[in-house]
């Protein structure tokens, strides 16, 4: 039996050489984006919002409080100018008494074919509050509360590098930790009704989307068709929301 390769021969062993680089490429990007998300959340537990910023694409966008960030400067308007103020008294890490974490969790990440672009949708779990000796506590968060909501989020390599492009969460509840969700009224804390400049720390543009909260339990449309036939989810973003009496 001859041992020479035909040209058909090493045709296919190229094809098949460049499919395995290609699945290998995929999985690494898969592995870059979780890591990511999952640095985006120990940057948060920690008050690091300059290297929050830094984590996303030239034209970033984040959906947050009712209001749409644009941008290098939307970005630090929201977390350095807004959030560093409110969380961490003005500066860029962690400070005594404060408790904020950002658990990303049940990660789902989908590479496009280019392997340029890429979506995942994280569930979010946080446990924040004030200890009892901090100097300053806050006045309109809870002394200690529990958070939950959902990512659905955009990714971009940029110069090689994968950067998120939009990040958008959904909150779904807030409780306080003494009483727990099964007590919890409706989160009403503080949308944004202004956008920049006339709100100096506020947002490019508001968003025009109602957000749901406990004990109603809407929907965040999956990204991804189902695994298993195929198709396209049709549960509506409004299922799970009380009947409209």
């Amino acid at each position: 039996m001859s041992n020479d390769l035909t040209n058909d021969d090493i045709a296919g062993l190229v094809r098949r050489l460049e499919a395995v680089e290609h699945e290998l490429g995929v999985l690494k990007d898969i592995q870059a984006v979780r890591t990511l998300q999952f640095k985006y959340g120990y940057y948060m537990d920690k008050g690091c919002y300059d290297e929050v910023v830094g984590l996303f694409a030239s034209n970033g966008c984040l959906h947050f409080m009712g209001g749409v960030f644009r941008g290098k400067a939307g970005l630090t308007r929201l977390y350095c100018d807004r959030l560093r103020t409110s969380f961490t008294d003005g500066n860029n890490g962690p400070i005594y008494g404060m408790l904020a974490e950002h658990m990303q969790l049940q990660d789902i990440v989908d590479i496009a074919p280019d392997r340029q672009t890429a979506k995942g949708r994280f569930r979010a779990l946080m446990q924040a509050g004030s200890h009892v000796t901090k100097e300053k506590i806050s006045t309109y968060l809870p002394l200690q509360w529990w958070e939950a909501g959902v990512y659905e989020n955009d990714y971009v390599k940029e110069d090689g590098v994968w950067k998120i492009q939009t990040l958008d969460y959904h909150m779904f509840w807030q409780a306080d930790f003494e009483k727990g969700w099964a007590h919890a009224k409706p989160y009403e804390g503080h949308f944004f009704e202004k956008t920049y400049p006339e709100d100096p720390a506020g947002p490019d543009e508001l968003s025009d989307r109602v957000p749901t909260f406990w004990p109603e339990t809407p929907l965040v449309p999956f990204h991804y068709p189902h695994p298993v036939t195929g198709e396209p989810h049709t549960i509506r973003l409004t299922d799970g929301l009380k009947p409209q009496r």
